[in-house]
This record gives C-alpha cells, sequence and structure tokens, in this order.
C-alpha cells in the first residue's frame, strides 16, 4: 500500500492524474475531439507512404496480374501459331510454358492475396458503414416501433446498404475504365512506370465489378439473417451429461502502474489493478467452493499490450495457479493494435516492429498460460497439427532476438507465425465432450484511432469449420473478442456502432449457422452484458468487471454451465457472481461475499420485453 501519509501535499497530486490521462478517453472526451487532434498531429509522409503500403500495392499487384498472364497467353497462342515453322519455335514455345508453370503460381497467389486484402480494406468496411448507418437512422426515427416492423425495416436497412454500395461500386468501374489495360506487351519492361495508372484501373475494375455483385449478395443474406434478439429460454442440463462450468470475463485491461488510468476511461476509470485482483480472489472462492472448468478471459487482458501491463497480468495470475491451469484468453485489440496509449494520432507502418512486439507479447503469454493444451490447426492435413508451444518451439531464439533488439528483418521473418497460428484448438476429450477454438478477431490497424474494428479472416472460420467437421457429436465454445452483431438496443452512438465492429460479423453468423445447435459464441470487447441470438446462433457477450461502472458497492461477471445432450450444446441460465469493492473512502464492506445469484433474470441488452423477440 502506498505510504500516504509521508507525502507532503502538492500543487498537482500525480495520484490523481491529469489532463494528459485523459488525452484519448472517449468516455471524457468526444470522437469528433479526438478525431481533430489526430488530424492536426498525424503525419502526412508517412500516412502516405501507409496508404501506399497497404492499398497501392495491393492495387497494383491485382491490376497487374492480368495483363502478365493475358501478356503470357498472347505471346504462347502466337508462338503456338508458328510452331510448325522449326525447331526453335517450339524450343521458345517450351520455355514459356515453363516460366509460366513457375512463375504463374506467385502471380496468382499474390493477385489473391491482394484481392482480399483490399477487400477487407476497403470494401467491406464501406458496405458495413452504409449497412449500420442505415440501421442506426431507423433507429433514431422509430425507436418504439412493433418488433415484426422494426424487423422488416432492419432488412430493407441491408439492402439498401447493399444497392448504395453496388451503385458506388458501378459509378467507380465506369470512372476506371477507360484507363484499364488488360494484355501486356514486351515493351513494357522497358517502361514499368507507365503500367501504375492502368494496374490501378485494372484494381478498381475487378474489385469494383465484384462488389457490384457481391455486395447484392451480402445485403440479401443480412436481410435474411433477421435482428438479433435476447435470448430467453436456457436449457436444463441433462442428468447423465458431463457438465462445464465457465467463468466468462473481458476487457480487464491490465496497466503498467500503480496509479495508472486505462485508456478509454481516463481519470473517471479505476486506478491500478487493484479491481482485477478482487475479481480473482473472488474467482478462487467460487472455484474452491464449486469448481470450474475454464476461465474464459475474450480479450483486452492488457491496456495497450506493453510489457509492464503483461507483467502485471501474468503475476496476478500467477497467484492462483488452480485458476491458471483452466485459464484460456485470446487477443484483444487494446493487446495487438493500440500504437500509442497517449497519442491517437500516431501511425505506425506496415514494417514497424511495435506491432510484431505486441503480437508476439501475446502469443508468449498465451503460450505461458496454456501452450501445451491448445493446437494450431494444419489447413492442409484437414486435422488438428502441433500444440502452441511445438509450433513456437523452432522460432525461440529469433522471437528472442527480436524483443530484444526490435529488427526490421526479424519482423519481417518472424511475420507469418501471428496468422498461422490461429484458430487455437482445444479439443473435446471425448467424441461427445466440448471443445474450444480461440479466434484472432483484431484487424490490421496502424494507428490508434482505428484499433477496435474487427475482422474474421476465410482461413480462420474454414479451419474452424474444418475442426467442427472432425468432431460431429461434440459441442464448441467459439471464442472472440468482437461482438458478432449489434444488440438488440443498438450503441447510442453510430461511431460506437461502427467505430468497434466486426466488419464481417454478419457473413461470420451465416458461415455458423449450420452447426447452431452444437456451439456458443463468447465475446467481449464493448463491456456489454447480453446473452442472445442471431440467425439461431447463440451469443455470450461479456461486461468488464473492471472497467464498468460499479454498482451497489459491487462489480459482476457470469459463469455459464453447459453440457452436450441430444446432440446439443445446451446451455443454463448463468449465475451472477459479485465482486465487492471499497467505497471510495476505502472503507471494505462488511461481511462475506455477496451470494452467487442463481435465479437472477438473464443478461438483456433491451429493457422493452417486446423488443427481446
Amino acid at each position: 500500500m502506498p505510504r500516504t501519509h509521508l507525502w507532503k501535499p502538492m500543487l498537482i497530486d500525480p495520484r490523481l492524474g491529469d489532463a494528459e490521462d485523459d488525452i484519448a478517453s472517449t468516455n471524457s472526451r468526444s470522437l469528433v475531439a479526438i478525431g481533430g487532434r489526430l488530424l492536426a498531429e498525424i503525419s502526412l509522409p508517412k500516412l502516405f507512404l501507409a496508404w501506399i503500403m497497404l492499398i497501392g500495392l495491393p492495387a497494383i499487384l491485382l491490376g497487374l496480374a492480368p495483363l502478365v498472364i493475358l501478356g503470357w497467353a498472347t505471346t504462347i497462342s502466337a508462338q503456338v501459331a508458328t510452331a510448325l515453322a522449326g525447331f526453335w519455335s517450339l524450343l521458345i514455345l517450351g520455355g514459356l510454358l515453363i516460366l509460366a508453370w513457375i512463375g504463374g503460381k506467385p502471380v496468382l497467389r499474390a493477385a489473391e492475396q491482394s484481392f482480399w486484402s483490399l477487400n477487407a480494406l476497403a470494401v467491406q468496411p464501406i458496405y458495413a458503414l452504409f449497412r449500420e448507418g442505415l440501421r442506426h437512422i431507423i433507429g433514431k426515427l422509430g425507436p418504439d416501433l412493433r418488433p415484426r416492423r422494426h424487423t422488416h425495416l432492419y432488412a430493407i436497412a441491408a439492402v439498401g446498404g447493399g444497392i448504395l454500395v453496388s451503385a458506388l461500386s458501378f459509378w467507380f468501374v465506369t470512372l476506371a475504365w477507360p484507363a484499364s489495360r488488360w494484355v501486356g506487351e514486351a515493351g513494357d519492361v522497358l517502361t514499368p512506370h507507365q503500367l501504375i495508372v492502368p494496374a490501378l484501373a485494372n484494381a478498381v475494375v475487378i474489385v469494383g465489378c465484384y462488389v457490384m455483385g457481391a455486395a447484392l449478395v451480402w445485403a440479401i443474406a443480412d436481410a435474411a439473417l433477421g435482428r438479433p434478439a435476447d435470448l430467453m429460454v436456457f436449457s436444463d442440463m441433462p442428468s447423465e451429461a458431463r457438465s462445464w462450468r465457465v467463468a466468462h470475463l473481458s476487457d480487464l485491461h491490465a496497466v503498467g502502474e500503480q496509479y495508472g488510468f486505462r485508456i478509454e476511461s481516463g481519470r473517471i476509470g479505476p486506478q491500478g489493478n487493484e479491481r482485477m485482483r478482487r475479481v480473482f480472489d473472488r474467482l478462487e472462492a467460487l472455484h474452491t467452493e464449486h469448481p470450474l472448468d475454464l476461465v474464459l478471459i475474450t480479450g483486452d487482458m492488457t491496456d495497450a499490450g506493453r510489457s509492464a501491463e503483461w507483467a502485471e497480468f501474468m503475476d496476478i495470475v500467477a497467484v492462483y495457479p488452480g485458476l491458471a491451469e483452466r485459464t484460456l484468453i485470446l487477443p484483444g485489440n487494446h493487446d495487438v493494435n493500440v500504437v500509442d496509449r497517449a497519442n491517437p494520432a500516431r501511425l505506425e507502418l506496415p514494417t514497424s516492429p511495435g506491432k510484431r512486439l505486441r503480437q508476439l507479447r501475446t502469443l508468449s503469454a498465451i503460450e505461458a498460460l496454456h501452450g501445451d493444451r491448445i493446437f494450431c490447426f494444419d489447413s492442409e492435413a484437414g486435422r488438428l497439427g502441433p500444440t502452441l508451444t511445438e509450433r513456437l518451439a523452432p522460432y525461440r531464439d529469433d522471437i528472442e532476438a527480436f524483443a530484444d533488439t526490435g529488427g526490421i528483418r526479424q519482423s519481417l521473418r518472424l511475420a507469418q507465425i501471428w496468422d498461422d497460428v490461429f484458430p487455437l484448438i482445444l479439443p473435446p476429450k471425448t467424441d461427445d465432450g466440448i471443445g474450444a477454438v480461440l479466434l484472432n478477431s483484431n484487424a490490421e490497424a496502424h494507428f490508434s484511432f482505428t484499433n477496435a474494428l474487427g475482422i474474421i479472416s476465410v482461413l480462420q472460420a474454414q479451419d474452424l469449420i474444418s475442426a467442427m467437421e472432425r468432431y460431429p457429436h461434440a459441442g464448441w465454445i467459439v471464442a472472440l473478442h468482437h461482438h458478432l452483431v449489434e444488440y438488440p438496443t443498438p450503441a447510442k452512438a453510430f461511431s460506437e456502432r461502427v467505430g468497434t465492429a466486426l466488419i464481417n460479423g454478419s457473413w461470420f453468423v451465416r458461415q455458423l449457422r449450420p452447426f447452431a445447435e452444437r456451439l456458443v459464441v463468447f465475446h467481449g470487447h464493448r463491456h456489454t452484458e447480453w446473452i442472445g441470438q442471431c440467425g439461431g446462433v447463440r451469443i455470450v457477450s461479456a461486461s468488464s468487471p473492471v472497467m464498468n461502472p460499479v454498482q451497489s458497492g459491487s462489480v459482476s461477471f457470469f459463469v455459464h454451465t453447459l453440457a452436450v445432450g441430444g446432440g446439443e450444446l445446451k446451455l443454463a441460465a448463468p449465475e451472477r457472481v459479485k465482486v465487492n469493492l471499497p467505497d471510495e473512502n476505502g472503507q471494505e464492506s462488511a461481511g462475506p461475499p455477496p451470494p452467487v445469484d442463481r435465479a437472477g433474470s438473464p443478461p438483456i441488452a433491451s429493457m422493452d420485453p417486446e423488443h427481446r423477440r
């Protein structure tokens, strides 16, 4: 405890913080104010270079692909036409075919990667912006609409967003088409700079043509998905089935200083990590009384992914070895995407080692807690691969050297590790048991202002589905950080609704629908307590026992009971666990910890019963 009685009164008491602690707090400042500071301080040369690396180069690679491929095809067809002219023509034709075979695969692979990179960075966010914008307007204009009418308008907003994006794409295609060129020539090798404009125009046409159709498909699929709704019916646990008790925590936001404040809450929120210690104290007492099977923390273990914050988090967990061996963690946006906790305008280039350091710190913590129990997935073989510990073993020396020096070369060598390890699989112990899948839902963000966006890669979704198909009788906990869908009672601010979204959340829900009876999705991110469903997929959202306001002298979290029975994963009504906190004067509440509330109403995001259907 700090020896406050030895302090001489100071003009500015550092223990109370100051304006600098609120500089990026969304609780203390509007996003407009934060955004204005960003525009004033952002490095324009860095922004331009980042745009070139993230959008410009992928667009050029994508646009060059048809020039190269069709150029090869034209050359080969000409050689075929004159192949009977002699031996040398046949020899040249054979050489061209060999070079096309060797070089064609990398060209196609680079084009494919560039296409999906542009789709994730530029296309899907615009569609999500339009769709959620229309839904937000509907929510504001008609807050008292009856559920059926609101559902119809919700679907219409999705279709409207798709039509707007499709029309915008058509407009871009018509603008870019005159500058496009599709067949390369041998002389282009001597003037490669003249290919930049045609390549960019080709990329606009390719992506635009895809989006014209895809946006309408997305919109119709989203409209058919229906509105999210509160889950009003929970399951009775089968007496013969083995049940799992899962304590669900999220967004603990460990800070690295005794008097440190959190980025989002600033001086309004808690200082230090005392709340987190109390949460684990309560968990330990609960576990002693009624053992837990799993402590699931769905991201944001730290406030900005710094070494001191991870040290604080790991030190707290280490005090409770019985809980540590049951704890699963996964990356949140604050763990990997916050470039500078004090300056949201600071931009980080894609080649910067800072992001790689944050990723590897996160992987190091995951591996230390449960690296020998969770498995990477072998996409090519369609089965479980090595454990995370085994996967990282060949790179240990490189990782340690990179953590020590932070070199760009080492960062590039280690770049693929982060993408390759996810999803992480905790397989069921029996064919009809319960397994867990840990996903990385963080979008590639390179400055703090956009750190909260999320996306699920196609490869992760495919591996998740393959893992579930290998255990057709098992139940699954699908865990990620970002919320899949907007809650029944949406965010008050549009910036909160879009700025923190899982960009392709509706698409991901559609991928999960065929397995809806065998899985439950757990997430955090928005610090909102909710249990609901969308498209038949059950979704559990955790509040933050550290960040959320204190109510009646306590904060709370939930323990969920799950079991497999009749080919389904059963979800029982949750148990609310309260954690006593001292009052403003530091006085502890008298008596034992509050009892677990096993009969409380389920957590819902809508206070209006009509909105729960």
